[in-house]
């Protein structure tokens, strides 16, 4: 780890839509991104309904921002830690997210997934292993 940069988790517990919290994190995470930081992020609870494909909010008047989280590669953002438990207690399966990848430039840029499926223990060790972790 270069010196200077430190390890960031960005945790979305809410809701995509209803408040202003997934739209925020999703800024603050491309801020971050943007000074070279090690950012990722973690989504639990409510927070894996933000990654769920074909959202559809005209109904509630809102720009669905979703389509944003397949750029975070561009800015070297790779690693969605989605909590499976959280899956599985809102009836969602990996099927039910969208499909986010990046290019891997010390794997000849291969497109590689950036999603990752982990238990609530798992996560638990990530955020061990973080410097900032940030809550929305």
């Amino acid at each position: 780890m270069e010196d200077g940069v430190k390890k960031f988790l960005y945790v979305n517990r809410k809701a995509p839509y209803g408040t202003i919290y997934a739209l925020e994190a999703l800024e603050v995470v491309l801020i971050g991104a943007a000074f070279d930081q090690d950012v990722s992020l973690a989504f639990l609870d409510d927070g894996v309904f933000q990654l769920t494909k074909a959202q559809d909010t005209k109904e509630i008047g809102v720009k669905n921002f979703s389509p944003t989280f397949r750029a975070l590669g561009d800015y070297e953002v790779t690693k969605l830690y989605v909590e499976k438990e959280s899956l599985d207690e809102r009836g969602l399966t990996a099927d039910d997210l969208q499909e986010i990848t990046y290019e891997d430039e010390d794997d000849d840029w291969a497109e590689k997934p950036s999603i990752i499926i982990i238990s609530r223990s798992e996560m638990a060790d990530v955020m061990a292993g973080q410097d900032v972790i940030l809550s929305f």
